[in-house]
């Protein structure tokens, strides 16, 4: 029984492999052909023409009725053959180039085998490859024409090689072709042509060689002459003709027939129905028996749409697409069924049971959701291959209709998967839990899964993003259509960060008109600075204690405009009302597409109260409405692009005084439909502003949630985490107040060092109270003032102010004809010698009110910095209400005035005690005053030159008398010897814009102390030198008695000899050289070593540009004795270059008693300076 058995196996597995193909279905029957030859052939490229040319005649030749072909166009695939050991390997590869330029790279390939020569050892060859494909007990050979694509070869030297690849020895040909196409063991007669008829002694001949070739083929071993790169090679061929060839030609050939049948079936089958309506009875005729088995013998022609189903069903059949191969084999049974055809009819049934029964997803679902218990139950857990297993059972579940099992599954193994980082997971888990969810109706769990998706920072592309969007819209407008009447529930997009959000309270900041420019108060887009604040606080502080008598009020708390994360919001902020209050809210889209937020204003809830402060007994909370309690602004479209950080500011017009608390903002969310952004450019033309497209849109809410500081005061705070309240979202309304704008009429925004400029100031009361009590303080009191109240003085519009000096002349003494030039506009005045503390100052209005309004214009006077460079002056103007408010005392008004000035003169001045005899008036005390002016703009090509105008004093003790005339000496270093002075006017001639202008200005410069040198610019403190400290021990505890400093610096003293004035021709000789005499007196009893250094010392960059310095020439140095009162001269030579003043006494003289070890000399006391004036003769 066994034999008989294992003989009965083999006859089905010989005649299942030897069945030919049948015409009712196509899964035998052949989708491409290999063509293939050697690289040994004289001409490969025309034997591949020539194969080509036979494939095609039996395929399209009715006299070859085997093979059976899928379809007219084969593939045809091009392989070139080549041995390596024998082959020429350069002509190969140029053979497949041309190839590639023929047939394309995807239709041909070249394979290289036989890389080792046959006659090896036995043990270097490697174990047959082919072993474990070939069955022993089958039919040899069959695979050749049954099993696969059909190999057609013309060369008998190129069929040796083919041996080593499969075994089978080459068989007798007929017309090109081997007989095994010709003759088949099991073939039916198909032809009654005897031409045709494999019957007879052939029959026998084929089969009695088929045994023999078994026989002798019992102990080949195949491959014995490949390595393993051959192994690799012919893999790589296998691959390559898989995903190259074979699998494109079947996509196409899937598309082709199902394009074939929406365009042919639809319409044969239209006309037929319609025709068979018309021309047909009412009644079908009954077939009778003999006609039902006569259509079992139905033959479709090969274009008929039926065969074109089944040709589709079963190409998705060979390639493992069940679900599509199912719905083509059940619409071809039903035609067939319809047409009788039983034998195609029978066909179609059968392979569709078998899609059903090769992929079971409910056996699959359980079997995997077992496994994965088993991976949780190990006596290690492996939660990881648990949750994997589950999320294909879960797969699996869904495929078979299992809605609840598989979102039991995926919610099971998102508990795994959920907050380990891997996004990408999470994200499909969701996504496939919201739609299972929606699927059975439960809308919240779907909701929040979509929620999940959108909230997490995703890696997906922007077309997935885009579809859990959509997805996510869809589903929550749904939901929100259940209960169109309930709360809005909380939107995910975009992401708000609460605690950037910032309040402002009072009206956007006007532009400037022309010359008319607004005052800078506070606005949301100037950045928080720490430094700025504390300063506009100390200001405050300091005109709140002026206004209270020298004394802040306990309740005092500084003025905020602006709330910000930085400000102070633990107190409840005050609002006026009908003032606008603006939120800015930062938004940030972490899509990659963009969004769009359509009808966005704020969310809120106020609380009114009565005018007498008394709380109103209804409490209502409005939300959407009461535009007659709150105004709300309603920003209709807010695009926000992909990753785009973007802030909204939306606005809340209170009407009524009361509690206003702000909760969030409301909003439409949507995506936009054909409207694409790039990166870093926005929205494409197109997508304005009004002008987007939504898709779907869905509306709800965000809250905005702020924490308010870390409290970290008392022990508790600190050992705990507390955080304090953040009240800048609920501002309390008050009643009106004031409001004061202020306009600058011909600001400037440059100025020169000292230079007195004339500008308006304008206030204005642009509220429905009147205003009094108006001041302003600042922290540079001496830049400004206010100009008097003389009409001749204070013209009436600015245009008559362009040619209005500052300065008026006046007759000093009634008795001679001296003028003087007066201020209008003081020291006093600039708060020059007030100190560095600001000042406040009244504003002078008209009877100190200023009514609902009312503006009023005053002149202001601009007096330069004496620092050149970039300086920021704030003013800070205060103001109070004619009707007292219990929360509200005063308001303020911030300006900032950017100056940039210039270098204009430097005044240096020193006051010695005069050595002459008493005045003609006999009156003693007499002081003696030097200054000095330099010109420092030498680097600003528009100043040309500048005029000393007058110098007067302030003093109330001191009066100046002139003691050179001024008029005959010009020079840019210009040199003043006078009594006293404190005001140096000037004038300069500066061209602007092709245009001369006259600039006026005023340096000061203050007097304290006698032989101190005083500056009217601040000079830069040089860092002190470092000095070594030097430790020894003394040799004896006695100290010697050392004179004073001041004792030391009188030994010596000097004086210069020169001509005061001296004439040179500075056309002919550029050099003017002038003899100095200096006299060095020795005052004390004892020798003293004398050194005079002779060369300039310059305290700062800005002296060496002085135009018109001399220089002394020879030595430059001296070292000298001087016995007890000895008298000793030295000649000395100055060169000058230029006319003008200058001042000779730069020597420098240091002493030290010769008996005495200093390691620094004394420099000795300068005398006065010494003025020599050089002109040209």
């Amino acid at each position: 029984m066994k034999n008989v058995y294992l003989l009965l196996g083999s006859y089905r597995e010989t005649f299942l492999q030897s069945m030919p193909a049948s015409d009712h279905e196509f899964l035998n029957h052949y989708l491409a052909c290999m063509l293939v030859a050697s690289s040994s052939e004289a001409e490969p490229v025309e034997q591949f023409s020539k194969l080509s040319q036979e494939q095609h005649r039996i395929q399209h030749n009715s006299d070859c009725s085997y093979p059976k072909w899928f379809i007219p166009n084969t593939l045809k695939y091009y392989v070139l053959l080549h041995d390596v050991s024998a082959g020429d390997e350069q002509r190969a590869e140029s053979v497949y180039e041309e190839m590639k330029q023929k047939y394309g790279t995807q239709g041909c390939y070249l394979l290289k085998i036989n890389s080792r020569t046959s006659n090896r050892a036995s043990d270097e060859q490697i174990p047959d490859p082919w072993s474990q494909y070939l069955q022993k007990n089958s039919i040899q050979n069959q695979e050749s024409y049954e099993d696969g694509p059909c190999t057609i070869t013309s060369n008998k030297n190129s069929d040796s090689n083919l041996l080593s690849l499969d075994g089978l020895d080459n068989e007798v040909k007929v017309d090109g072709l081997p007989n095994n196409f010709r003759a088949h063991p099991l073939q039916l007669d198909s032809s009654s042509d005897p031409s045709n008829s494999v019957d007879g002694p052939d029959h026998v001949k084929s089969a009695s060689s088929l045994h023999e070739t078994k026989k002798a083929n019992t102990g080949i071993i195949h491959g014995a002459c490949l390595t393993l790169t051959d192994h690799d090679r012919i893999r790589q061929f296998i691959q390559e003709f898989t995903f190259r060839g074979l699998l494109p030609h079947i996509e196409k050939t899937i598309r082709q027939l199902n394009d074939q049948l929406i365009s042919r079936k639809g319409l044969s089958r239209s006309l037929f129905s319609a025709t068979k309506k018309w021309f047909s009875g009412s009644k079908v005729p009954e077939k009778s028996i003999n006609e039902l088995k006569n259509t079992s013998g139905l033959l479709y022609p090969p274009e008929a749409p039926e065969l074109q189903i089944r040709k589709m069903a079963d190409l998705c059949f060979l390639v493992q697409h069940y679900d599509l191969a199912y719905s083509c084999y059940h619409t071809a049974k039903k035609d067939f069924l319809n047409d009788q055809a039983m034998l195609y009819a029978a066909g179609a049934l059968v392979d569709r049971t078998v899609c059903l029964n090769l992929d079971s997803d409910l056996r699959s679902a359980l079997l995997l959701e077992q496994a994965a218990h088993c991976f949780i139950n190990m006596k290690s857990p492996m939660v990881r291959k648990y949750a994997f297993h589950m999320i294909l059972a879960g797969h699996r579940f869904s495929k078979a209709g299992q809605k609840k099992h598989a979102l039991r599954c995926y919610c099971q193994a998102m508990q795994v998967y959920k907050g380990k980082g891997w996004s990408l997971a999470e994200d499909h888990i969701n996504f496939t839990i919201g739609r299972q969810s929606y699927t059975l109706r439960q809308l919240d769990n779907a909701v929040s899964a979509f929620r999940h998706i959108l909230i997490n920072e995703s890696k997906q592309s922007a077309a997935q993003q885009g579809a859990f969007l959509r997805e996510y819209l869809y589903v929550y407008k749904n939901v929100s259509q259940l209960s169109p009447d309930g709360p809005l529930p909380q939107l995910p997009l975009p992401y708000i960060n609460s605690s950037a959000t910032r309040v402002f309270f009072g009206h956007d900041r006007r532009p400037a008109d022309g010359e008319k420019q607004a005052a800078t108060h506070v606005s949301l887009d100037q950045e928080y600075d720490s430094e700025s604040s504390q300063q506009w606080r100390e200001l405050e502080e300091q005109v709140v204690a002026v206004v209270n008598r020298g004394v802040i009020p306990s309740n005092f708390h500084p003025t905020q405009y602006c709330l910000n994360s930085y400000s102070d919001n633990s107190r409840f902020p005050l609002a006026v009302v009908e003032e606008p209050i603006t939120v800015e809210v930062a938004f940030r889209n972490p899509l990659k597409v963009p969004l769009l937020l359509t009808d966005l204003s704020l969310l809120w809830k106020f609380q009114p109260k009565e005018s007498s402060g008394k709380d109103n007994e209804e409490v209502k909370e409005l939300v959407t409405g009461e535009p007659e309690m709150i105004g709300t602004e309603v920003i209709s479209e807010f695009l926000i692009n992909s990753e785009e950080s973007k802030v909204a500011r939306l606005k809340l017009f209170p009407h009524h005084i009361g509690e206003l608390h702000i909760l969030g903002v409301v909003y439409n969310l949507g995506t936009i439909q054909g409207c694409m952004t790039i990166d870093g450019i926005g929205a494409l033309p197109g997508c304005h502003t009004g002008k987007h497209s939504l898709s779907m849109s869905v509306r709800g809410r965000q809250d905005l949630e702020i924490q308010g500081p870390r409290l970290n005061n008392t022990k508790e705070e600190k050992t705990s985490i507390k955080y304090g309240p953040d009240r800048r979202l609920d501002p309390i309304i008050t009643e009106e107040m004031p409001l004061l704008e202020v306009f600058f009429i011909h600001f400037p925004t440059g100025l020169l060092c000292g230079e007195i400029r004339k500008a308006y100031v304008e206030f204005v009361n642009v509220s429905k109270c009147p205003l009094t009590g108006l001041k302003v303080v600042s922290k540079r009191p001496e830049f400004f003032t206010f100009g008097g109240n003389t009409a001749v003085l204070t013209p009436l519009s600015p245009s008559a102010s362009e040619n209005c000096s500052a300065y008026k002349t006046v007759v000093t003494d009634s008795t001679s004809v001296c003028t003087a030039l007066i201020s209008s506009a003081s020291s006093v005045d600039f708060g020059i010698g007030t100190g560095s503390q600001p000042e406040v100052i009244p504003v002078p209005l008209p009877d100190t009110v200023l009514l609902p309004g009312a503006s009023v214009q005053l002149p202001m006077w601009l007096r330069g910095p004496d620092e050149e460079g970039v300086h920021e002056i704030n003013f800070l103007f205060y103001y109070e209400s004619v009707k007292k408010q219990p929360k509200i005392r005063h308001r303020i008004l911030r300006h900032t005035a950017v100056i940039c000035t210039s270098r204009s003169l430097n005044v240096r001045a020193t006051v010695c005690r005069s050595n002459s005899l008493e005045d003609e008036e006999g009156r003693g005390g007499n002081m003696l005053v030097f200054v000095d002016v330099e010109n420092t703009n030498t680097s600003e090509a528009g100043v040309k030159e500048f005029h000393i105008v007058q110098v007067s004093s302030s003093s109330k003790h001191w009066k100046l008398q002139k003691s050179v005339n001024l008029s005959e000496n010009k020079g840019s270093f210009v040199t003043f010897p006078l009594f006293i002075v404190n005001s140096h006017i000037f004038i300069a001639y500066v061209v602007e814009d092709s245009k001369q202008l006259i600039l006026e200005g005023q340096h000061h410069v203050i007097l304290h102390t006698i032989g101190k040198e005083a500056f009217s610019c601040p000079q830069k403190q040089e860092p002190p030198e470092m000095e070594l400290l030097k430790f020894f021990r003394p040799e004896n505890t006695t100290v010697p008695l050392r004179p004073s400093v001041e004792q030391l610096s009188n030994l010596i003293k000097t004086s210069l000899h020169y001509p005061e004035s001296f004439n040179h021709p500075f056309h002919q000789k550029s050099l003017c050289l002038v003899p100095v005499t200096l006299l060095l007196s020795n005052c004390s009893k004892a020798d003293v070593d004398v050194i005079v250094d002779l060369r300039h010392k310059t305290t700062s960059p800005e002296a060496l540009e002085i135009h018109g310095s001399f220089t002394w020439l020879g030595q430059t140095q001296y070292k000298l004795q001087l016995k007890s009162q000895e008298i000793h001269s030295l000649q000395l030579k100055a060169c000058f270059v230029h006319t003008g003043v200058y001042n000779l006494g730069t020597p420098r003289v240091f002493a030290k008693l010769s008996d005495q070890v200093m390691v620094f000399e004394t420099s000795q006391q300068n005398s006065m300076p010494a003025l020599i004036i050089i002109n040209n003769a």
